[in-house]
């Protein structure tokens, strides 16, 4: 069974739907590794950010410290810290008395959460769609090729195992191409999703805690 006879030999559609496998499954592969490097990174600069954070003296050394990091958290941090300085300088205006620092503190945290919780997912449609259509695409070539298959061998007018075997199995190898693409999409989704929970999960505690450290603790250090 030679597959080149299939790019050779098969007509635009079959050979369309070979190329998209396979740009499928370049892509997803190339996700799995951007998306598995980018959660590693992400959890190894919170961590770094949460212990230079709770480990500094003062607001102004966190401020100072984390103002060059790319961690999520790092990023909760300067918004919690931003807001807190905003409601302070306007707390005697109509943004002081509409709502108390504690309401103020979480719709800012809770904003910042949902942008890097939805940074976090982003890519998740495409290996979503991938594992789901992949699959059906490579049962349409397949049943595109062995149709196109027959009518050549009627055509000739001769049914033999060897006639049919070849034509049949290189048209059966667009489902396998399928489900190679739509496989490790699968799995990575699931995974992808495990993982973005915990960083999810981290990133709640950490908001729940930074919450209250500055609401106990926000009036120090010149944050006003």
């Amino acid at each position: 069974m030679n597959l080149m006879l299939t790019f050779q030999q098969g007509d635009a559609i079959l050979v369309s739907v070979f190329l998209i496998l396979i740009a499928m499954s370049i892509l997803t592969w190339y996700f799995i590794a951007l998306r598995g490097w980018r959660a590693w990174q992400v959890r190894r600069d919170n961590r770094a950010s949460e212990a230079t954070l709770w480990a500094a003296a003062s607001w102004t050394e966190v401020e100072t410290a984390l103002q060059h990091s790319e961690a999520p958290v790092a990023r909760l941090t300067q918004d919690g810290l931003g807001a807190l300085r905003q409601y302070r300088q306007h707390s005697a205006s109509s943004l002081g008395q509409s709502c108390s620092l504690d309401e103020y503190l979480t719709r800012a945290l809770r904003k910042r959460l949902a942008q890097e919780q939805q940074q976090l997912e982003g890519g998740m449609t495409f290996l979503a769609t991938i594992g789901s259509t992949a699959p059906f695409i490579g049962l349409f070539g397949t049943v595109w090729g062995i149709y196109h298959a027959l009518v050549n061998i009627g055509t000739q007018g001769q049914v033999s195992i060897a006639t049919v075997a070849g034509p049949i199995g290189e048209a059966l190898v667009a489902t396998a191409a399928g489900l190679a693409a739509a496989i490790p999409a699968v799995m990575a989704y699931n995974t992808f999703v495990r993982l973005n929970r915990v960083i999810n999960q981290d990133m709640d505690h950490f908001t729940h805690d930074l919450h209250a450290q500055l609401l106990t603790r926000g009036g120090e250090d010149g944050v006003r």
